[in-house]
This record gives C-alpha cells, sequence and structure tokens, in this order.
C-alpha cells in the first residue's frame, strides 16, 4: 500500500474535524480511522491526565479497558512514547512489556508482537497517546514515518477539538442551569408567581401562557411598581429560551451619551475613551431574550437602530463598517403611554409598531382590590423569614383597610407598608412570638384616595375641577396633581417628604409627576 493510498485515509479524521459530532463520537470514530489505515488489531487513544494516561476511545480491546488507567511509571513503553518526539516503533522482541497483553478482543490469550505509538502534541503540549497493536510480527515495518507524523498531528487536533467542544458543552449546560437559576432566584425574589385569584389576574396569565411560548416582542405596560419586570421574566421562564440569559436593560437609567454604545456595542477606538471593543447588549442577548425596562425613556435618536434590530435582526456597532446579525427576542416594558408619546413627537410610530406585537397590561392593584389580602399575606411571610420572627397574622381590621387604599405605588408600595407593619408589630413581642399586625401598625394612609367609601365634595372637585363632565381618566390626572401640589406645600417642596406622606416611593412620585406634566 503506498503513502499515498494511506494518506487518503486520513481524510475522514480531517472532515470530522468539522462535523458536528459529540467528543465522544469523534474519538470513536478516529480509532475506526486509525484500524482502516494500518494493518492493526487495536488501536487506542488515550489522554494525559497528569502522570497518567486515561483511555479516551478504543478499538479491537475486550471489555472492561474503559476502567483501566496507565501510570507512566508502571508502563514502560507508554513512558518511552510520551518522551520522543516522533511515533515510536518497537520491535517485535522488545523486552518492555506491552500494556495491552492479554486485552486484544480477536485473541485474548495471546501476547501482542507489534506495537506503535504516536505522541500527541498541539503547540508543544502533550495530550495524550495514540497506540496501534498487532498481533502479526513486523505488522508495522512498511509503515512510513511521514504517515505516521501526519497522522499524529491530526490525532492530536481532533483531541483538542473534542476537548474543547466537550469542555464548550459543559459550559453551555452550566450556564443553563445557571440562567435558570438566576431567573427563579428574581422571581422567588419578587414573589415567584403572578399571586392573586381576581378576573384581572386569571386574563393576566392566560397571556402570558399564549405568548410565552413564541418568538413574538412582547410590550408589558402597566403603572409603576403593578410588578412589570415579573410578568416579562415570567414570560421568559416559559419560553423556548428559557435556558438562557434573560438580559436586562434600564433605559431610564442609560446616560443618552452611551445609550447607542450599551445597546450595540462599540469597537476600540470608535471614540474618546474607547479602549477596548464592547458587543452590547444585543450582542450578549444573541440566542436569548433581552428585556428593554422603561422602553419609553429612549432617545429619539436610537430609536431607528432598534427598529432595525426588530425588523432585520441587524445591529451595528458604533464605529463598525458592517452589521452584525443576532437572534434576539426583545421583550420591553413600560409605564408611559406610548401612544401619546407618538403624538407628541417622542416615539417613533414604526417602533412602537415593532414592539407592540403582543401586548400585556398588568392591572393596577386598586383595579383588583380582592388580591390584596393574598398579596400581604404573602409579603407577610416573606417578612417573617427576613426578620425571623413568629407567625404573622394581619387582623380584620387591617384587612380590611389594606383593601380600601387605591396603592398609587401598586404592589411595591404594598410590598412596603405591610414590610414596615410586621417591623413594628414584631417591635412588641418576644423573638419567636406570634405577630399580630393591626390597622395602628399601617401608618398614615389617610394621603392616598381609597378605591370604596363615599367621595368627600373636596375629592369631587379636585377630580372635576368642578366639570363633572370631563372623562374619567382626565380627571383623575386632575386629582393627582391637586394631591402632589398639595403635599409639596406642605412639605416644604421636599420630594422625599412629600412622597413619604402620600404613602408612595420617592421614585414613584418623580415619574408619576413626570407622566402628569409636574417635572
Amino acid at each position: 500500500m503506498t503513502t499515498e493510498t494511506r494518506l487518503r485515509d486520513l481524510l475522514p479524521i480531517a472532515l470530522d474535524m468539522t462535523a458536528s459530532l459529540t467528543a465522544e463520537d469523534r474519538s470513536r470514530r478516529l480509532v475506526d480511522a486509525v484500524v482502516r489505515a494500518l494493518p492493526c488489531d487495536a488501536a487506542v487513544l488515550l489522554r494525559l491526565d497528569g502522570e497518567e494516561l486515561v483511555p479516551v476511545a478504543a478499538h479491537g480491546l475486550s471489555t472492561g479497558w474503559t476502567t483501566r488507567r496507565f501510570p507512566l511509571r508502571g508502563h514502560p513503553r507508554l513512558d518511552l512514547i510520551c518522551k520522543h518526539e516522533e511515533p515510536t516503533l518497537f520491535p517485535a522482541d522488545s523486552p518492555l512489556p506491552d500494556p495491552y497483553d492479554g486485552l486484544i478482543e480477536s485473541a485474548p490469550d495471546f501476547h501482542v508482537h507489534a506495537c506503535l505509538g504516536c505522541p500527541l502534541r498541539v503547540e508543544g503540549e502533550l495530550v495524550g497517546v495514540l497506540t496501534a497493536d498487532a498481533l502479526q510480527p513486523g505488522a508495522f515495518d512498511r509503515v512510513d514515518t511521514r504517515f505516521l507524523e501526519y497522522l499524529a498531528a491530526l490525532a492530536a487536533a481532533a483531541m483538542r477539538t473534542s476537548d474543547l467542544i466537550d469542555a464548550l458543552e459543559r459550559r453551555a449546560a452550566h450556564q443553563g442551569l445557571v440562567a435558570r437559576d438566576l431567573v427563579q432566584e428574581v422571581l422567588e425574589r419578587r414573589g415567584g408567581v403572578l399571586l392573586g385569584e381576581s378576573d384581572a389576574m386569571q386574563r393576566l396569565r392566560r397571556e402570558i401562557d399564549l405568548v410565552a411560548p413564541s418568538d413574538f416582542p412582547v410590550l408589558v405596560t402597566g403603572e409603576t411598581g403593578v410588578g412589570k419586570e415579573l410578568v416579562v421574566r415570567t414570560i421568559h421562564a416559559r419560553s423556548g429560551r428559557a435556558e438562557s440569559p434573560l438580559v436586562y436593560v434600564n433605559c431610564a437609567a442609560l446616560p443618552e451619551s452611551i445609550v447607542e454604545s450599551e445597546l450595540f456595542g462599540h469597537t476600540k477606538g470608535a471614540f474618546t475613551g474607547a479602549d477596548e471593543a464592547r458587543p452590547g447588549k444585543f450582542r450578549v442577548a444573541d440566542g436569548a431574550s433581552l428585556l428593554l425596562d422603561e422602553v419609553g425613556e429612549l432617545p429619539l435618536h436610537v430609536q431607528p437602530k432598534l427598529l432595525r434590530a426588530l425588523q432585520e435582526g441587524e445591529v451595528q456597532p458604533v464605529g463598525a463598517d458592517h452589521p452584525a446579525h443576532v437572534d434576539v427576542r426583545v421583550l420591553a416594558a413600560t409605564n408611559r403611554d406610548l401612544e401619546d408619546e407618538v403624538r407628541k413627537g417622542r416615539f417613533r410610530a414604526d417602533l412602537l409598531h415593532r414592539l407592540d406585537v403582543y401586548r400585556i397590561h398588568v392591572p393596577p392593584l386598586r383595579e383588583r382590590p380582592t388580591d390584596v389580602p393574598m398579596l400581604a399575606g404573602h409579603v407577610a411571610d416573606r417578612a417573617r423569614r427576613q426578620l425571623g420572627t413568629g407567625p404573622i397574622r394581619i387582623d380584620a381590621a387591617a384587612a380590611r383597610e389594606l383593601s380600601r387604599r387605591a396603592w398609587p405605588g401598586n404592589v411595591r408600595e404594598l410590598e412596603n407598608v405591610v414590610t414596615r407593619a410586621v417591623l413594628r408589630a414584631g417591635a412588641r413581642v418576644a423573638p419567636g412570638d406570634p405577630v399580630h399586625v393591626g390597622e395602628d401598625d399601617l401608618g398614615e394612609g389617610g394621603e392616598a384616595p381609597r378605591t370604596t367609601g363615599a367621595t368627600t365634595s373636596t375629592d369631587a372637585a379636585a377630580i372635576s375641577g368642578g366639570n363633572t363632565g370631563v372623562p374619567l381618566r382626565d380627571g383623575v390626572r386632575d386629582y393627582q396633581r391637586a394631591r402632589i401640589r398639595q403635599a409639596l406645600e406642605r412639605a416644604g417642596d421636599n420630594w422625599a417628604a412629600a412622597a413619604r406622606a402620600l404613602g408612595m416611593d420617592r421614585s414613584n412620585l418623580y415619574h408619576l409627576a413626570k407622566r402628569l406634566g409636574m417635572r
């Protein structure tokens, strides 16, 4: 057999290096190709592990070879192969014991008579050994040394490729577990599931179940504090991308000067301070999902690039000459009225249409007062675990008070009120004793309008502005403006104090005032 003929036997090994195979399959096919190329009865691929060689794949060995390990100190032939730079061919009368004596499947009672070994090196580093053995003496006498060198080079590259792919597969599996754990952790930390049995919450869950398995963009709308991010994370957790990360971007927190770089990346030297290239959130989320929180805050100059990313799946980093293709599912959230933003020229209509393939509106807490007791109980139980108190009971008067409040800060405000109430009530009892939360523990609630009960003439005047024919939505906004102005006057224009008086977080008050045109 000519060298050229044997070289053709190496082609399957080279082709397998580019094939979509597992590390195990690639190693098995490698030793099968060696047996076809060489006149041998057995071939073994071994990986170097410290001072031992560990079989990775074998052809022609009897069962049980997979559990064997070969310390170099106890196997002089293997030790010699590792020490040489070129392939080693042992003479038939070599006094050195052969590690495969009695292991050849076709003749278990015979000793090996012909043995050769190739050290597998990648960039000078020994990664393993390839051996071939034959029962017939002199079987390898006519094998060209150059052919063995080619074989060893390909085998070393194949082993390194298999190791890299195996490492990537393990890393991908690990990242998938990490991603699921991170999503689950956030879900648990923020309530775990969407609590509530009201009609509004049941509709919300049905919509999530409907759209989650698809790859459609979803626009989640609702007031501050209703749980929009929790809805998005629930959609992601039930999607086909659940094993990939959910990449988060708070558009409201991005300075206008870096928002394009943050979303789409930049090349090294693209601008002053760009000392290294940055991929951007879209490329980080390639193959996964991207949450654009507060998407209504995006500046106009960035919106065309976001539109292109949604339409074409292309992003172009700042300073790059060519776009990059990405596969990203965009899940956006906002507390703004984007239709109103479009009318005012602050948001592109075509971008809204692309984001709004499927819209989910998260209802405010005042529209589902029957869910308040369940939510309050859940928050109280979480506070119990955090504070280490005994069992917590919210009495009937406190529960009624919670259900009556309008909760302008929604679930987030409810969480703050209940947690503070548990802290106050827990201070009155010994550690571990039952905690009873009463109405007085809830603090001032009078600054927030009630969802039920009679409306005073002052309230009616504030809501309607003296005109009972105004639309309800406009009347509510007038009322909110009036209450905020009143709170600010009483607090001496201190927004933090006004927020406390209104039973709101300061950030929520800022956002509400901005939405009402007061900032």
